[in-house]
C-alpha cells in the first residue's frame, strides 16, 4: 500500500484571517482564511499553537507559508502550516462577500432525527421570502452538546448569541440587527 498523502507544494496564502477552529476554544488545531477565491481551513503544527498568532484578531490580513498534501483516496488537498504572520490591515476586504450574521445549525444524528432538516430548510424558506438570503450564512455544524434541546441552532450577530430560536423570530432578529448595520455604515 502506498502513502495516504502525497506532498504537494509549497504555498504562500495571503488573505483576511476568519477565525480558529478546534474542539475547545483556545484548544485551536485550524485556522480559516478568507482569499479571493473563497474559504481555506489551515492545519497549525502544535509548535505554531501557542505561538503570537494566538492573539490574531478575526479580519485582520495574514500570511500563511503552507504545505500541500493530497489525499490520493478522495482528491481533497490539506494544508499544513509552517508560517503564519500578520500582515496588517485587509486589503481584499472588499473583495470578499461580506455576510452580517451567521446561523449554526447542527447536522449530527440526534438532532436530524428531531426536526434538523425541517428546521434547515424553514430557515433557508423564511431568509429568503425576506430577502435576507445574501446577507447571512447558514453553517452546518457538529454536534452542539445541547442534544436534549434538539434540533438545535445559533443565531450570531456579532457578538451576540441566540439560542432555541424559531425561524421567524430569527428573520425578525436578523431584520433588526442588518437595519442597525445599514445606518451606522
Amino acid at each position: 500500500m502506498g502513502e495516504k498523502y502525497q506532498t504537494l507544494s509549497e504555498l504562500n496564502l495571503e488573505g483576511q484571517f476568519l477565525g480558529f477552529v478546534g474542539d475547545k476554544s483556545g484548544q485551536y488545531k485550524h485556522l480559516r482564511l478568507a482569499i479571493p477565491s473563497g474559504k481555506v481551513k489551515v492545519k497549525l503544527p502544535k509548535d505554531l499553537r501557542c505561538s503570537p498568532i494566538s492573539t490574531l484578531v478575526p479580519g485582520e490580513q495574514i500570511r500563511i507559508g503552507a504545505i500541500g498534501k493530497l489525499n490520493s483516496r478522495t482528491s481533497k488537498i490539506k494544508l499544513k502550516a509552517y508560517q503564519v504572520e500578520a500582515v496588517g490591515l485587509c486589503l481584499i476586504e472588499n473583495r470578499l462577500p461580506q455576510t452580517k450574521a451567521k446561523i449554526m445549525v447542527c447536522q449530527k444524528s440526534g438532532c436530524m432525527k428531531r426536526g434538523g432538516k425541517s428546521l434547515l430548510s424553514e430557515l433557508e424558506k423564511t431568509l429568503c421570502d425576506r430577502g435576507l438570503s445574501d446577507q447571512v450564512t447558514i453553517e452546518h455544524t457538529d454536534c452542539q452538546k445541547r442534544c436534549s434541546s434538539a434540533p438545535n441552532c445559533v443565531l450570531m450577530l456579532g457578538k451576540k448569541q441566540y439560542k432555541k430560536v424559531h425561524p421567524e423570530a430569527i428573520a425578525s432578529l436578523l431584520e433588526n440587527h442588518l437595519k442597525g448595520c445599514f445606518k451606522s455604515e
